[in-house]
């Protein structure tokens, strides 16, 4: 059963074995550069172990203190300084003999405790059971503002202040009232005000009875823009005496 499979008309004639043809092998043309930049950075030692370096002598170990840094040499004008006088005497030192006095230390000393007053005690607070002490005075419970002289009073440069800030404002007061003389303007005095005010409401009265008077079918011309028209006064007249009612100062042009 083998044998039939082998048997073919192909394989009557002989075959030649072809061989790949492999293509050639890529070489950069960065080669030859890459290669002479990496022989100039390379270490001695840097794939290939060790230099060959000179071994050092026997001789030369390493001594103590050989590592530890050097001083300069001393200077002669640091040498020639003299040395800061002692605060305590030296003991060779001598005592000056030969020195009294006549003044009576006990008695002296007597009469300051007499005549001294006596030493105030300092000011503690307690703030365990088991006694611990701190001072009064730094702890800020102490109200020492309170007692100051000047406590209370209004300082200084605050009265300065609002008295600069009144006279700036009396300033623009007259700066304004001047401007609207320049420009004939006169200020509504509080009785012409009011009977301004009554005035307005009365006439909106009289064009709100009108307006009530109108026909429920306004079916024409006429009567529309009659209803038009008192809509547009009675608006009008709204809007003034808002306007009289919120600012209490006016002023008008002189005709």
């Amino acid at each position: 059963m083998r044998m039939a499979t082998q048997e073919s008309v192909y394989n009557l004639l002989p075959r030649l074995e072809e061989k790949p043809v492999k293509p050639p092998r890529y070489i950069s043309t960065f080669r030859p550069s890459v290669k002479l930049e990496t022989e100039q950075s390379k270490a001695q030692w840097k794939t290939m172990g060790p230099a060959k370096v000179a071994v050092p002598s026997p001789t030369n170990f390493l001594k103590k203190h050989s590592k530890e840094p050097t001083l300069p040499a001393r200077k002669k004008e640091q040498e020639s300084k003299k040395l800061p006088a002692l605060s305590v005497p030296r003991r060779t030192d001598r005592p000056v003999m030969g020195i009294q006095s006549k003044k009576n230390f006990i008695k002296t000393n007597a009469v300051a405790a007499i005549t001294g007053l006596p030493k105030k005690p300092q000011h503690i607070y307690v703030d365990r059971r088991q006694g611990d002490k701190y001072l009064l005075e730094p702890s800020g419970l102490v109200p020492k503002y309170t007692k100051k002289k000047d406590y209370g009073i209004t300082p200084k440069y605050v009265t300065q202040r609002s008295e600069e800030m009144r006279k700036a404002q009396e300033e623009y007061e007259n700066k304004v009232l001047e401007h609207l003389k320049k420009k004939a303007m006169k200020q509504l005095s509080d009785e012409e005000r009011a009977h301004l005010l009554q005035g307005l409401k009365k006439k909106w009265e009289e064009v709100y009875r009108e307006f009530q008077c109108l026909s429920v079918e306004i079916d024409s011309v006429p009567k529309k823009l009659n209803k038009e028209k008192l809509e547009s006064q009675m608006k009008q007249l709204e809007h003034d005496i808002d306007v009289i009612e919120k600012h209490k100062v006016i002023y008008i042009a002189n005709e």
